[in-house]
């Protein structure tokens, strides 16, 4: 015999009226649930979250978190966020742990275990055995007093606060509660370390982060594609060597090599003129260009060309140039 459906009113949930307000009501508690935190962090909770940052960092192993319910998920994205930041971290089941994944951890690691109530009976075993081997335990729990809690070596004690469900039932501004304090102990961790842009290059070859955190260098047109004329090369000769090129710019060096201008399809309209032609690139240049380092991420080489409205940036060493990168080698390269 089939199950019946729990008896939900269309009305209510089309109705748009109330969508909104719904909506703000929840996004007021989780807001409440997060002050809550951030008030805890400057009183009680300080010491174990301090606490907590010394012992994860001084750790021969991993970072080990578990848990189940939604905060087994929450747990599986922080882990992500500890991985992908500097801390070696991966997610171990509560329920699976009981059945040979405790192998997974070994006596150098930590355990970050979560759990809202604390009294989770799937923790049990994992507590026993973190306590047999000595592995050191955190937890992340609203109740101090709970078993949990109590077993842990430091327990970050999360503040009361009601859930956005109307009924105070699903776990909505507790699960985000306990995702913001562990991005917070996640980015405090990074920051101790002083893990750079380019230690988190290493960790994300992929996508668009992977490819923003490549720098200009890895994009950049060398040699003889970079559109170059020295200063006092007639503007036909400079416009040949433009269209050539693609650009849209020819940069001018001096008798050094060095970059003394650039002359861009703005400055031929800006000067435009029966004798343009015949004039000489000093004349039309624009002097002091803006240039870039092979080490600017390319992140901050497409910010800089969007707030300069250009398209093109010559990359310099020691003001001679040594590339050149147009914002199409960002798009191909997924960045923007």
């Amino acid at each position: 015999m089939a199950l019946s459906k729990p008896n939900i009113t269309k009305s209510a949930m089309t109705d748009s009226a109330a969508a909104i307000p719904s909506a703000l009501r929840t996004l007021e508690a989780e807001a409440d649930g997060v002050t809550a935190l951030a008030a805890a962090l400057q009183s009680d909770l300080g010491g174990a979250f301090v606490a907590a940052i010394e012992m994860i960092r001084n750790a021969k192993g991993r970072l080990i978190i578990t848990g189940l319910g939604k905060s087994g998920h929450i747990g599986r994205k922080i882990a992500a966020t500890f991985a992908s930041t500097g801390t070696p971290a991966f997610f171990v089941h509560a329920s699976e742990a009981s059945h040979g994944d405790l192998g997974m951890i070994t006596a150098d690691d930590i355990i970050l275990a979560m759990s809202w109530s604390g009294e989770q009976p799937e923790m049990k075993n994992l507590i026993t055995y973190a306590s047999r081997f000595k592995i050191a335990l955190i937890a992340m729990t609203s109740d101090n007093g709970s078993t949990l809690a109590k077993a842990a070596d430091i327990s970050l004690t999360l503040p009361k606060a009601r859930e956005a469900c109307p009924h105070n039932l699903a776990p909505t501004t507790s699960s985000l509660m306990m995702l913001a304090l562990g991005d917070a102990i996640a980015i405090a961790l990074l920051e101790s370390r002083g893990f750079t842009s380019t230690d988190f290059s290493v960790l994300h070859p992929g996508g668009k982060l992977g490819a923003m955190l490549k720098y200009a260098r890895d994009l950049m047109h060398t040699g003889e594609a970079i559109p170059l004329k020295p200063l006092g090369t007639k503007m036909s000769d400079a416009l040949v060597e433009m269209s050539a090129k693609g650009f849209g710019c020819v940069g001018i060096v001096d008798a050094n090599g060095q970059i003394a201008g650039i002359v861009t399809d703005g400055d031929l309209r800006r000067h435009m003129r029966p004798d343009l032609m015949t004039a000489i690139v000093d004349e039309v240049m624009t002097k002091r260009p803006k240039t870039i380092s092979p080490g600017l991420l390319a992140g901050e080489t497409l910010e800089l060309l969007n707030s300069s409205k250009i398209t093109a940036l010559l990359v310099t060493e020691g003001k001679k140039p040594v590339g050149i990168v147009h914002l199409h080698d960002l798009l191909r390269a997924g960045v923007a």
